[in-house]
């Protein structure tokens, strides 16, 4: 569990992103790329997804070098989705481009210690090879995300009604306590359901509010940046209507991206 904690300052400095948040979207779509959770949600993303990757030439890419830079587990760098991409794809990716080389190597190395990573994330502390991870990211973005960018804009605005209305008619303790299902509000502290391979920590405002991202490929469990120094930023999942499942075999997509045994392995 995530339990972040409120002052009364912190109270009047949360709020809701207007728009989604590009990078972490990316990020979040890898994931489903590796999960079956949800995997009715996104049947026919799945199914565009595999088409375009392969047209595209970028299944070697997404294979070899986003996963294992997005594993889904416990954690994957903070860098990677700057809270500055809430302005948009190119400030995102200047803040990638921005990193200071020390910090992108404390964070593959945690990441190498948490999960294990290749030994080429170490070159990602260089400038040449962090700017050909920015082209990857934005190419894998304009091929698969970008396409759902009107549909994750239409349920983002209704989430943001729907928030919006808690907060006209309660305030911030209105807004919070519709967050449900993963998150509970026992003010002055907002209990957040976190992956279960995750320790149970906690997160200190100090002031700095906190800003809530509804995202439409993040599936389940909110997250939030693992460094609590960076701004608090916390994304969460909008609920999906159920959608056709085919009846062919809903490995297939997964399968053809990973390799049988992989896929196998990620049910």
């Amino acid at each position: 569990m995530l339990r972040i904690h409120f002052s009364d300052a912190d109270l009047g400095r949360t709020r809701l992103a207007a728009a989604h948040d590009p990078l972490w979207e990316t990020a979040a779509s890898l994931h489903r790329l590796q999960s079956r959770k949800g995997s009715w949600a996104y049947a026919g993303w799945t199914r565009m997804a595999r088409q375009r990757l392969r047209e595209n030439g970028l299944e070697r890419v997404v294979r070899d070098v986003l996963l294992r830079l997005y594993p889904r587990a416990e954690y994957f760098p903070d860098f990677l989705t700057p809270a500055a991409a809430l302005e948009g794809l190119d400030a995102g990716a200047e803040a990638i481009l921005a990193t200071p080389p020390r910090r992108v190597l404390q964070e593959v190395a945690i990441l190498d210690r948490t999960v294990g990573a290749p030994s080429w994330v170490r070159r990602l502390g260089e400038p040449g090879p962090r700017a050909e991870l920015v082209g990857m990211l934005r190419a894998y973005h304009e091929a698969v995300v970008a396409p759902y960018r009107e549909e994750t804009q239409t349920k983002l605005d209704a989430e943001r009604a729907a928030r919006l209305r808690g907060l006209l008619h309660g305030g911030t303790d209105g807004l919070l306590t519709g967050l449900g299902p993963m998150m509970r509000w026992r003010p002055p502290v907002l209990e957040v359901t976190y992956p279960t391979q995750a320790a149970d920590r906690d997160l200190y405002l100090n002031g700095r509010g906190l800003t809530l991202v509804p995202s439409y490929f993040n599936w389940a469990e909110p997250v939030a940046f693992a460094d609590p120094d960076l701004p608090p930023v916390l994304w969460y999942s909008m609920l999906h209507e159920p959608s056709h499942v085919p009846a062919d075999d809903p490995d297939k997509p997964l399968t053809a991206l990973l390799g049988r045994a992989r896929a196998v392995a990620l049910r």
